[in-house]
């Protein structure tokens, strides 16, 4: 599965990324296939490694305040793996054979 997550903590004043990199430290620690941008962190693996992990990054966020957001997507697709990238490359194929 794929999940794409982004969590912050709620009273932490002004800025975020301590927290945020609380949070990613755990996710690249994990061994998981992961990539992070400016809103969301991506993580691929089975159900209960990347539930453990988002979990674990929710907690490691929630030590810089009183309260966490955490916004959730998921790709579920039982036997397919290596999808972290494959979905961007089968995108950036289909834009090169336009000739656009």
């Amino acid at each position: 599965m794929l999940v794409a997550f982004s969590v912050a903590p709620l009273g932490a004043g002004e800025s975020v990324a301590e927290a945020v990199a609380d949070a990613v430290a755990v996710v690249r620690a994990s061994g998981l296939p992961n990539r992070t941008s400016a809103m969301f962190t991506e993580v691929e693996g089975e159900w209960d490694e990347v539930m453990d992990v988002v979990r674990r990054a929710t907690e490691a966020v929630g030590r810089h305040g009183h309260r966490v957001s955490l916004v959730l997507k998921a790709d579920i697709r039982p036997g397919f793996t290596g999808q972290l990238d494959a979905k961007v490359e089968r995108v950036e194929a289909e834009l090169a054979g336009r000739g656009d």
